[in-house]
């Protein structure tokens, strides 16, 4: 079965309203890790007009790969997200970029960011909500879940968006970081990852 990512992000001044809300709610509160993601382009597939993503994420010590397929439509970002764990640790990490690059793929840009992570239960379905503070582009707070497969997209999503609205979150951004990275630094604007 393919599952999918569905989140939304929003951009906010002061993450603590949102933080008090959550721990209200009984939310699980992580520790705050950082995070550094390096994202990969193909060799021979353009990923800005495909929508794809290759991501390499060191989060704190735990190596994790992820492929994030071309977005869905809908009222939340929706994409079909694969996610695999490696190795720990930085060295292992910069084995496999090593051997991505001989395969010919490129690096196009890292993130970096610090995250504070929650895990919260509503309507029977899991919620991650993440508050990052993202290196050279402010603080986000993210919320997501997994649709389980296409029949439950469109669930999932009005899942999303009521639950950003009990938080006070209204007005998602829909870029991805490293978009936005990408057009701080001047790359085209149609970028879509």
């Amino acid at each position: 079965m393919t599952n999918y990512e569905v989140e939304s992000k929003f951009r906010v001044d002061d993450p603590e309203p949102i933080r008090q809300a959550l721990l209200a709610s009984n939310a699980l509160e992580r520790e705050a890790v950082a995070q550094e993601d390096r994202y990969l382009a193909h060799p021979s597939r353009n990923f800005a007009e495909t929508g794809e993503a290759l991501r390499l994420r060191l989060d704190g010590s735990t190596n994790k790969i992820t492929y994030k397929g071309a977005k869905l439509g809908g009222l939340a970002k929706t994409r079909e997200e694969i996610e695999l764990t490696f190795e720990e640790g930085l060295e292992n990490r910069e084995r496999l970029t090593r051997l991505f690059l001989l395969l010919g793929f490129q690096e196009v840009a890292t993130v970096r960011k610090r995250r504070v992570e929650f895990e919260a239960e509503r309507n029977n379905r899991l919620f991650h909500v993440a508050i990052d503070r993202a290196e050279s582009l402010g603080t986000f707070v993210e919320v997501e879940t997994i649709a389980g497969g296409e029949t439950d997209v469109p669930a999932a999503q009005a899942e999303v968006v009521a639950f950003a609205g009990e938080l006070g979150l209204d007005h998602p951004e829909p870029r991805s970081y490293l978009r936005m990275l990408l057009e701080s630094e001047g790359f085209p604007k149609h970028e879509s990852r």
